[in-house]
């Protein structure tokens, strides 16, 4: 009766050491090769994906983000004018005198495809109405603009207001928090694709989440971000800074940053379009 009892410990014993050895690659290589035959369904060989740690708090950055603005300095950025102004862990654009320039804020660093997060928050009291209310943008590659705006009982053009694509597409709803509260944007941006002539094979993608609601679901763009006029494209590099707009209205930020989406990121347009 023992040796029984010793053979089938042994024998679950190497059963179970050839599981977690199975467990090791798990998979399989006997399926149905996907669309673009380079992977099976469920295969064991197929590359993981790299382990991001997300952060500790909602909406604090993740370990592969490329920080812009954490409160402490400005060394992300540069002015076209004036300093725009660092106070108690708080950017905001800097006050300007009738006729002096706009102080835009430009990283340093160039992107094309991201995911980008950040806070903002309108004066209160409020200041001005419509477009001189709690007026600043977000701008990729310096061109395609994300409205930021105080729309919270403003009213306003529509495709002008918090959530738009400035001078095309207003949000799907506004999500508008009160002036003096900080609200939140969380951005993914796919940049144009180019033809050698030029020509736009793929034009600029964007998704936009304003305080967790969804107000752009992969909306494209026009073109290039035009006052009063309608967008239009032009070839230009694979990367490009983002910018902050001043407008003139001291709008504050805080919790800035990107992560640079590889090309697998990329949505598909077709159920042809298999990456």
């Amino acid at each position: 009766m023992r040796r029984i009892n010793l053979a089938a410990v042994i024998a679950v014993a190497t059963l179970a050491g050839g599981a977690a050895m199975a467990q090791d690659k798990p998979g399989f290589r006997d399926t149905p090769t996907l669309p673009g035959g380079e992977w099976k369904v469920h295969d064991a060989d197929r590359p993981h994906p790299e382990v991001v740690t997300p952060g500790a708090t909602p909406g604090a950055p993740p370990s592969d983000a490329v920080v812009l603005f954490d409160g402490t300095s400005l060394d992300a950025w540069e002015p076209t004018g004036q300093p725009w102004q660092l106070e108690n862990g708080v950017l905001t654009v800097p006050a300007r005198e009738e006729g002096e320039e706009a102080s835009t804020l430009v990283s340093k660093q160039s992107f094309g495809d991201v995911q980008l997060h950040l806070e903002f928050r309108s004066p209160s009291p409020p200041q001005k109405s419509s477009q001189d209310r709690g007026n600043s943008g977000v701008w990729f590659m310096e061109r395609y603009e994300v409205q930021i705006l105080d729309g919270y009982d403003n009213p306003t053009y529509a495709d002008g207001t918090v959530g738009a694509i400035y001078g095309w597409k207003p949000p799907l709803v506004n999500a508008s928090r009160k002036p003096g509260e900080w609200q939140s944007y969380d951005i993914v941006f796919e940049r144009p694709r180019f033809a050698a002539d030029g020509s736009v094979e793929r034009p600029a993608y964007v998704t936009v989440f304003l305080n967790g609601v969804l107000v752009q679901n992969r909306q494209p763009f026009l073109g290039s971000t035009i006052w009063r006029d309608v967008g239009k494209y032009e070839a230009h590099a694979d990367a490009a800074p983002i910018q902050l707009q001043d407008h003139d209205s001291p709008v504050s930020f805080r919790n800035i940053w990107v992560r640079p989406l590889p090309e697998a990121a990329l949505s598909h347009d077709a159920m042809g379009d298999h990456q």
